[in-house]
């Protein structure tokens, strides 16, 4: 994979939660030699500072303050994106599935995806490649990546594999419950006036529900090696 000047060569992954988005974004990565950008993470980090300083994540002025005066810093580390809060590292806690429920409150508000946007883009202007995965790359982070894709799934496929690596991570909780909740994050996606979750125009569509893993990656390592050398 070449580039035609040192402009950095973004790949954009879009879709809901379920998908297969980190995995297929993390071995894409790894295939290309690329940086991955888990713009979740951004999101529950900014999340997990509002939460540890008893700030209601809903009060967007008062979160937008602490971002001020907090400092994130994003690593890659591999296929992980190792996130560090005024020196702390927060990697792990900020999957605590409790910060789930709450990460809404800052995709909705426009002042600070402002912010998580700069971020991203100081992120991938720092590497030569980058594999970036989230609900709105494609349409308003990187309008310009060399590749955009969407990834779409069953529902309940979704939902059952949302499930699968909760219970994997030791976490107790029901098929049901994942799936009301999952429902209540698209709802709120894809309703959203900032970033909504939707295709780019020139985003390839790819379903993911009877794909394993790695025949995902493989059909997004072929799809963006023929766009970048085509």
């Amino acid at each position: 994979m070449t580039e035609k000047s040192t402009q950095s060569v973004v790949i954009t992954i879009d879709g809901p939660a379920g998908v297969g988005k980190s995995t297929a974004a993390r071995g894409l990565a790894r295939r290309l030699g690329a940086a991955f950008l888990d713009t979740g993470a951004m999101y529950r980090a900014v999340t997990l500072a509002a939460v540890e300083r008893g700030i209601d994540p809903s009060d967007t002025a008062a979160v937008e303050s602490l971002m001020e005066t907090r400092r994130f810093e994003f690593c890659p580390q591999g296929d992980l994106t190792r996130v560090w809060i005024d020196g702390a590292d927060k990697t792990a806690a900020i999957r605590e599935p409790h910060l789930t429920e709450q990460v809404r409150h800052i995709a909705a508000a426009a002042p600070l995806r402002a912010r998580l946007v700069q971020m991203q883009r100081a992120f991938a202007a720092d590497a030569r490649r980058v594999v970036t995965e989230g609900r709105d790359q494609g349409t308003v982070v990187f309008p310009d990546a060399a590749v955009k894709i969407f990834l779409t799934a069953d529902p309940t496929e979704r939902a059952r594999r949302r499930h699968s690596e909760l219970r994997a991570a030791g976490k107790d909780v029901s098929l049901d419950a994942v799936l009301t909740g999952q429902q209540q994050r698209d709802a709120a996606d894809e309703s959203r006036t900032v970033g909504p979750l939707k295709p780019a125009q020139d985003a390839a569509i790819v379903d993911t529900t009877h794909l394993t893993a790695e025949q995902v990656i493989d059909q997004l390592e072929s799809l963006v090696r023929g766009r970048i050398h085509g």
